[in-house]
């Protein structure tokens, strides 16, 4: 079964506009996986404008299922001493996602050019596992960056799902095709298969039905926003009926 991972970002997003502690990040994380959630997803950026480093040490105790830390391991806190790697190497999740954030972006925009940046990728990798992470790499649907990635020694790659949901609804056969390509390319070069970025309630099905390997999804925005109306337990269950 294809695992959901519920990124709590938005969450951060509310009470950090207000300030204090409402909503309750914590509580909520908590809430996700008593309410089905496999996983829990974080990004916390060096602006810490969402997810804030503290709330990484804070989830690290009561997250049951699998713990996920996304981000740029170039990314330095602007509240902290410290940098990306140095925070997941101490929390050590289950999993650790690289993610090639430009500074300022609103949210992940690209996967990684895993010619270019295939050495510095192999040293993050190496570093990662050393410590008992595994490591997945956000990438685009492209054959070739997917080889190159498995290069690296990652253990999984994550695929990055904007252009199949912005395509969605005009053909899903087109916007599944790219996708299905670089899905069967991964699994020939034996690595595990995440995907995530404005997958919904309107196309995830689809999408795990075209990719029965897929083993998991990392889903934030539509999830949140479903919530605002259907609860998040009753949201819960609705992502995770689309993956079976």
């Amino acid at each position: 079964m294809t695992r959901l991972s519920v990124n709590i970002n938005k969450v951060a997003t509310i009470r950090n506009a207000r300030g204090g502690n409402t909503p309750n990040v914590v509580q909520f994380g908590i809430d996700c996986e008593r309410f089905g959630a496999q996983g829990i997803t974080v990004h916390p950026r060096p602006d810490e404008r969402h997810i804030r480093y503290a709330d990484v040490y804070d989830l690290k105790p009561v997250v049951t299922t699998e713990f996920n830390i996304e981000g740029n391991p170039k990314g330095i806190s602007q509240s902290k001493p410290y940098g990306f790697i140095d925070l997941v190497k101490e929390i050590k999740p289950t999993q650790v996602t690289l993610v090639p954030d430009a500074e300022g972006v609103l949210t992940s925009n690209a996967g990684w050019d895993t010619v270019k940046n295939q050495d510095y990728l192999c040293d993050v990798v190496k570093e990662f596992q050393s410590c008992g992470i595994r490591v997945s790499i956000f990438i685009d649907a492209n054959p070739l960056m997917i080889e190159q990635a498995a290069k690296t020694g990652t253990d999984r790659v994550e695929l990055y799902t904007e252009s199949y949901a912005s395509h969605y609804a005009a053909g899903r056969e087109a916007a599944i095709k790219p996708f299905v390509e670089a899905a069967k390319v991964a699994r020939d070069c034996g690595l595990g298969l995440n995907a995530g970025h404005d997958l919904s309630l309107e196309n995830l099905a689809y999408f795990r039905q075209q990719i029965p390997w897929l083993d998991e999804v990392s889903i934030g925005h539509a999830l949140i926003s479903d919530a605002l109306y259907l609860g998040i337990e009753e949201t819960i269950h609705r992502y995770l009926d689309c993956l079976k």
